[in-house]
């Protein structure tokens, strides 16, 4: 059984960055836990974290809520810059 903590990882809604994060996890295991050819990997990943991280600071400097978009939200931003 999975743990609150590990649930709310697993949510679209709460985590930006849940295809990045599997898709690092799914490097490591194939790769025998070599970071360093996963190094493409932990970068987005990182990017990901990075970007929603500033997107969640504005939202809160300007107020809104919730602070971390919806996936569906998410999505319509991301469209929105191409």
């Amino acid at each position: 059984r999975m743990s609150r903590h590990a649930k709310k990882l697993r949510d679209h809604d709460i985590n930006p960055c849940l295809a990045e994060t599997d898709a690092t996890t799914k490097c490591m295991n194939d790769n025998n836990y070599n970071k360093d050819l996963c190094s493409d990997y932990f970068l987005k990943y990182k990017n990901c974290r990075k970007f929603w991280h500033e997107i969640m600071m504005q939202r809160k400097r300007n107020g809104v809520k919730p602070e971390m978009p919806s996936a569906e939200e998410r999505k319509k931003i991301l469209e929105s810059m191409g």
